[in-house]
Order: structure tokens, then sequence, then C-alpha cells
């Protein structure tokens, strides 16, 4: 399958399955996937909590905006940003200037499922409800994920392979090329 579009970029809220479905799309299209908690974690050689402990969420996401423009000058890539990495106004501007942005939104039922047990998860530890955080976060954060993606996907009750084949053609609509 071949499209115009160099990188595209996963984001959303922890939860959403931006790295399954970007790793699924990357198979689809023969691009390669980066995931920028993953890369992120590969090259401190730490994982995320150990990173927020440490540094602080503004070390964290220092870290993160560096990983995002670097992988955002690639080609012929796939990228699954963290749920916070748009909170950032310079991630923001990398993501829309090089990539075609898809937001993969979920509700706050479906993340709390996929994510309240996981330990890699900084926002979802300590003594706040995971739900509500999930919920403050969602919230906050949906207005600039809406703002910032060029395709606005539902992915609550969809398999896999439905959202993906959304996606391609979703892709190929917007490709002039394909016209």
């Amino acid at each position: 399958m071949s499209i115009n579009k160099d990188l595209i970029v996963f984001i959303g809220p922890m939860g959403a399955g931006k790295t399954t479905i970007g790793r699924i799309l990357a198979k689809e299209l023969s691009y390669q996937f980066y995931d920028s908690d993953k890369e992120i974690e590969r090259r401190t050689g730490a994982n995320i909590p150990w990173i927020f402990d440490v540094e602080g969420e503004s070390g964290f996401r220092d870290r993160e905006s560096q990983v995002i423009s670097e992988l955002s000058g690639l080609k012929q890539v796939i990228l699954a940003t963290g749920g916070g990495a748009m909170v950032r106004e310079e991630n923001r501007d990398a993501v829309s200037r090089s990539g075609f942005v898809i937001y993969l939104n979920t509700s706050v039922d479906q993340q709390y499922c996929r994510t309240h047990k996981d330990k890699n998860r900084p926002l979802l530890q300590g003594d706040k409800d995971a739900h509500s955080v999930l919920s403050d976060l969602f919230e906050k954060r949906d207005p600039t994920y809406r703002s910032v993606a060029d395709l606005v996907l539902d992915t609550d009750k969809k398999s896999l392979k439905t959202i993906v084949k959304d996606i391609v053609q979703a892709i190929e609509k917007s490709d002039p090329l394909n016209d």
C-alpha cells in the first residue's frame, strides 16, 4: 500500500490504543513504528516512573519534547505519543508541521479498564482515584487533542481491524495523489 504521508502521529489519552493501533498500521503500511515513551526508556535506560520520580514531570516532558522533535523529522514512520505530550506547544507544533495527526478518542471508562492496574502510569499512582484522575485529564486535554488532530477517531466498541481500515481510508481521502 502506498500513501503520501511520511509521518503519521497518534495522539490521545493513555489507554486509547495508540501503541497497539500504531504497530498494526506500521505493519500494514511497511513503516517503522516508534512509541515516544518507549524511545525515552530506551535512550535513558530507565522506566517512565523512575524518570518522573527523579526528574519530576517537567524533566520527563523535556525528554519527551526532544524525542518528539527528533522522530517528527523521520520519513515513513508511525509515532505514538504519550497521553500528555500535546500539553507542550512545541510538541503540538512539531507533529502538526510534519505529520498527519490522528486523535484516538476513547471514553474515560474504557481508559480506566485498560490502565488502572498498570504500574507504569505515574499519573495514576498515589492516593487519588484513578477514574477521577482520568476524567480530569480528559476534560483538560480533549480540546487540545482536537485542535491538533487532522482526524478524530472514536475507538470505543470498534475492532482493531476496523479502526486500522478507517485510518487508511481517511489518510487516502486526505491524500491529493490518490484522487
